[in-house]
């Protein structure tokens, strides 16, 4: 009787056992991704920040999770955003612009990772790009000091006196510094700029209708998490209005956009995800020195051109990094 006693407590203990010890495993950390945009138009950014996290081990699901919060273009709600992630003690948080600003002033302990499209320090994120300081550490890639060169690459495509549309949303923290980048450049090749401002869908259907009411030769898409969610959108008005649309980013061409001029940001969002990776393996975000990406992408979508019955002058396809025919 003691015997089958014994053997029964000792099978109760094969089972108990496993189980006592899966209990005491350590919780996956956390990463919040705070964004500034949506779900859909962020695939390939998404995709990127998880390339950078599996070159450090990490890889989503196995051994790290990530809570993804999407602001949707609404910024006023980013500061609640990112107090949730800090309340629920995420381990790090993945910020974009203009989503770090936000983070930074909910937490000075949890570490922040930031690919930011403007310069960190001007934006007070660092206080230098060697020696960051504080919780927070990231990629700081040019934003409104690109516009600048847009504009200029736009006015080669369509030279004349005809003014040129400005889209830019009010909401962004940037707006006022895109605006006084864009105004300076527009004095230096002496043409008139039409500021539209647009932080809805529909704002966005508004602005090309005012665009062709004042006779703009073109439109200028600025740098902003909300536009990069809206590409199908842009990309479509600008074909329906038959309108020369100058991009940001590279995947508005691929999207069937006519030009765009500015950084790879599928591979800052990889680097943002390397740091948090090594963030998250106990390196320090005041020990890590911000990356400042110097390439850039041109792109010509000569099928659009085509189809606008635009042709490109021969000196700006010849420096074009990208021909999609």
């Amino acid at each position: 009787m003691q015997r089958r006693k014994f053997i029964a407590f000792l099978a109760g203990a094969a089972v108990a056992w496993p189980l006592g010890l899966h209990a005491q495993q350590p919780k996956m950390p956390v990463v919040g991704f705070l964004n500034g945009g949506s779900p859909s138009g962020y695939a390939p950014y998404v995709a990127g920040f998880l390339r950078g996290l599996n070159e450090t081990g990490y890889v989503e699901g196995k051994n790290v999770t990530v809570d993804y919060q999407w602001a949707r273009g609404e910024y006023e709600r980013l500061n609640a955003m990112a107090a949730d992630l800090v309340r629920r003690k995420v381990t790090v948080i993945a910020a974009n612009t203009p989503t770090a600003p936000a983070a930074k002033a909910t937490t000075s302990e949890t570490p922040i990772v930031f690919v930011s499209t403007g310069d960190a320090v001007v934006a007070g994120l660092v206080t230098s790009f060697n020696q960051p300081g504080g919780n927070i550490t990231g990629v700081s890639l040019l934003g409104p000091e690109l516009e600048t060169k847009r504009l200029e690459l736009l006015d080669q495509l369509i030279p004349g006196t005809a003014p040129i549309g400005v889209l830019v949303n009010p909401t962004n923290p940037a707006a006022d510094f895109q605006l006084r980048k864009l105004q300076e450049a527009a004095a230096v090749i002496k043409r008139q700029i039409e500021i539209m401002r647009a932080s809805t869908a529909l704002d966005i259907d508004t602005a090309f209708e005012t665009a062709a009411q004042k006779g703009a030769a073109g439109l200028l898409v600025v740098q902003d998490p909300f536009y990069n969610s809206r590409r199908e959108q842009l990309v479509a008005l600008a074909a329906r209005h038959r309108r020369p649309v100058f991009y940001p980013l590279r995947e508005f061409a691929e999207a069937g956009g006519l030009i765009s001029y500015g950084h790879n940001l599928v591979d800052g969002y990889r680097q943002m995800g390397v740091y948090a990776g090594r963030i998250l393996r106990g390196e320090k975000p005041a020990d890590l020195p911000v990356v400042q990406p110097t390439n850039f992408e041109f792109v010509i979508n000569l099928k659009t051109a085509k189809a606008l019955g635009l042709t490109i002058p021969p000196p700006l396809l010849a420096t074009a990094d990208a021909v999609i025919e």
